[in-house]
């Protein structure tokens, strides 16, 4: 139950923020929205505006949409021709291309501002957990039980340079496999120097052959430490600028072929990861969303009909053209983009239920 709750909390939160990003911008610009619900299919409840919005909350709870007015449907795929023409200037479609970009683009990118400010909050208010170079547990046999290592030992320097964070000292074994170290450490008050060897450990990472040092010990410390207000902003448009880019590389090397396309996860992905982290507190749950939310915004950028970047680049061949494509290519492309969309779907789930073990469980039945 936490994990379908944890979901479903994750997800109406994400498409809230996507929908209103298209509703505010719409509004701004004159355009009557119809309709703004958290779900596809049967209304479950909701209530009309004072401005005729209908808000709602609908059966299934995997997306949502704003229906503007002159659209044939939620997803802007054609456009009615019985508007009255005294009506026509509330109508999503008789906007300019520039203001209906700009709806269209308004959702990824409040997805965009959503993560940074989930993120500048996080940094700012909640902290951020990090090790201390502190020893935890010290693996029997390890290189670090050869040198002497002991449980609440505190690495204070290797080879001179200073150490204040575990992922410090993280790296820089990491970066000497067979290459020994001096070690700096402070136990029970004294400074003691050590000389320890990381061992060499090949290992594939995706799927490239890489040796890398190790020590062999957990961390045994942790401190959270917050940010001002400014070094918080400053941490969460690099964090977006790193997940955005880690991305568009694991998207890269799926389609190259480099990276396994199994690790591509669905709903019920999201779902089971949504409870697992829920159980790490609020503030990794937030976290998650505003990954979440970067992804969301990026894959709605898509270049494919249906999703807002196919919607984007019809507008930017009726700019060039300076007349719409014409309601046939239209109405292929959305099909053609459906079809994606729908094929991505599918291999998503079944990337999910095969991860859980559903058909080695259902062979076994059968067997």
């Amino acid at each position: 139950m936490e994990t379908l709750l944890a979901f479903l909390f994750v997800l109406s939160v994400l498409v809230f923020v996507h929908e209103y990003g298209h509703y505010w911008v719409a509004i701004k610009n004159g355009v009557k929205v119809e309709a703004f619900s958290i779900g596809f299919g049967p209304e479950l409840f909701g209530w009309k505006d004072k401005k005729g919005t209908r808000w709602k909350v609908s059966l299934i709870p995997l997306g949502g949409y704003v229906k503007m007015f002159g659209d044939m449907n939620p997803a802007s795929a054609g456009q009615r021709d019985d508007i009255a023409e005294d009506e026509a200037k509330y109508a999503f479609h008789h906007k300019s291309v520039a203001v209906r970009a700009a709806i269209v683009f308004a959702g990824p990118f409040a997805n965009f501002i959503f993560a940074i400010v989930v993120f500048t909050v996080l940094f700012a208010a909640v902290g951020q957990q990090r090790a201390l170079p502190v020893v935890g547990e010290v693996i029997e046999n390890s290189p670090a039980a050869s040198a002497g290592l002991l449980s609440n030992d505190q690495i204070t320097a290797i080879d001179g340079a200073s150490i204040e964070w575990f992922s410090e000292l993280s790296e820089i074994v990491r970066d000497h496999p067979d290459q020994t170290l001096a070690v700096s450490v402070l136990r029970d008050g004294q400074v003691l120097d050590l000389s320890v060897t990381p061992e060499a450990v090949t290992a594939d990472e995706n799927g490239v052959s890489q040796t890398f040092g190790r020590l062999g010990i957990t961390a045994g410390a942790f401190d959270t430490s917050r940010d001002s207000i400014l070094e918080a902003v400053s941490r969460s448009f690099e964090t977006f600028y790193s997940l955005t880019t880690q991305t568009f590389s694991a998207l890269g090397e799926m389609i190259s072929g480099d990276r396994d396309s199994s690790e591509l996860g669905g709903p019920i992905r999201i779902a089971q990861m949504s409870g697992e982290v829920a159980e790490g507190g609020f503030g990794p749950l937030l976290f998650f969303m505003g990954y979440l939310s970067i992804s969301l915004g990026l894959i709605n950028l898509m270049p494919v009909p249906v999703l807002d970047g196919g919607h984007l680049v019809f507008y930017a061949i009726e700019a060039i053209r300076g007349k719409p494509l014409g309601a046939k290519a239209q109405e292929y492309g959305f099909r053609i983009g459906a079809g994606l969309v729908f094929s991505l779907i599918i291999f998503a789930t079944w990337n999910d239920l095969t991860q859980l073990g559903v058909f080695s469980f259902l062979k076994g039945l059968a067997g």
